[in-house]
């Protein structure tokens, strides 16, 4: 028998005692539920934003990437075009989005230069975007026109050291003219850069003999190399390229230069661990497929495999480096 009065004591104590299954009930969902999340994630369409116009190669990378994706996670990964501002619109766009793992960033080298290039931004893309998965680097060629004659990085650089030489870049602050400032911080020669609205009328002056040197993406280029319309010298990251590879490295000529346009995946900071884990694993295993490979050595490119501590080690290292190139040859924006 419950003496009287204790009634009230014994209801305190049942609901106390509730409270605590519930609550112990709730931290284990509080646990488990981001990994259970991840494991049915994704459950509808993911957007896929590509800060730059169709057709470049971040833009087509994104969509072999992409079309790999939905076929092993049973939904579509939709690439979306979002233009402007030298990349910096659809990365503000990604930062704001909601960090569910339903809208992807292809982060670009062009994210780490314009951490330096832009005195103000909305951002901070090293702070605000969580790198999820490398996906590819491209190398930039050192090319020449046939007419100048140089036919090695030594060469270019005794030539450029006696005589007054144009480099061409698809405009300031780009891929091809961080690699060329590069080139001269590190070897002393002054080349007088060039810059035009993209790489097609660069390509197109360089081909006229008009400007002689460029270091233009081995994607854009690659055809009039093999074409023999253009003179490659070395491509500029630290290891030879699959796509040409009888071509040396600047490294082989002008030790530790090392240069690249690469291309990743990021999400909005706070995005759940356990979903950004998926897609790394899911990403790395889509660039190990024979036709994924086959298509990113077409367009020139490496893969950039790894997890996604490694990936921003490497955005912070690449951020670091643009940043030093950017203020050494006081880059400004047009």
């Amino acid at each position: 028998m419950i003496p009287v009065g204790s009634s009230a004591l014994w209801g305190l104590h049942m609901k106390r005692r509730t409270f605590l299954h519930l609550s112990a009930g709730a931290a284990v969902l509080s646990a488990l539920s981001p990994r259970a999340l991840a494991q049915s994630y994704p459950t509808r369409p993911v957007r896929i934003i590509v800060a730059f116009p169709a057709g470049g190669t971040g833009d087509i990378v994104a969509r072999v990437i992409g079309q790999s994706l939905s076929e092993r996670l049973g939904q579509q990964f939709v690439v979306e075009n979002r233009p402007g501002a030298g990349g910096n619109i659809g990365t503000e766009a990604v930062v704001r989005a909601a960090p569910d793992g339903y809208t992807l960033l292809v982060a670009s080298n062009a994210n780490a230069a314009n951490a330096s290039l832009y005195d103000k931004l909305n951002f901070d893309f090293t702070a605000d975007i969580a790198p999820v998965a490398g996906l590819i680097r491209v190398p930039n060629v050192v090319e020449v026109n046939p007419s100048l004659p140089v036919k090695t990085v030594s060469e270019l650089i005794a030539y450029a050291k006696a005589n007054p030489v144009t480099m061409a870049s698809a405009g300031n602050g780009t891929s091809q003219h961080i690699a060329g400032e590069l080139f001269k911080m590190m070897t002393g020669v002054n080349m007088l850069h060039v810059p035009y609205r993209g790489s097609a009328p660069a390509l197109t002056d360089l081909l006229g003999g008009q400007v002689q040197v460029m270091f233009d993406l081995m994607s854009t280029s690659i055809e009039y190399i093999k074409a023999d319309k253009l003179r490659a010298l070395a491509v500029t990251t630290s290891t030879r390229s699959e796509a040409l590879p009888n071509l040396p490295t600047v490294s082989e000529f002008v030790p530790n230069y090392e240069a690249s346009s690469w291309q990743g995946i990021g999400a909005p900071k706070s995005t759940p661990t356990p979903i950004v884990d998926r897609l790394n694993k899911e990403i790395n295993a889509a660039l190990a497929e024979a036709n994924v490979k086959a298509r990113l050595v077409s367009l020139g490119a490496m893969p950039l495999s790894g997890s996604p501590s490694e990936f921003g080690k490497f955005i912070a290292e690449d951020t670091k480096k643009l940043a030093k190139v950017i203020k050494f040859a006081n880059i400004k924006l047009e």
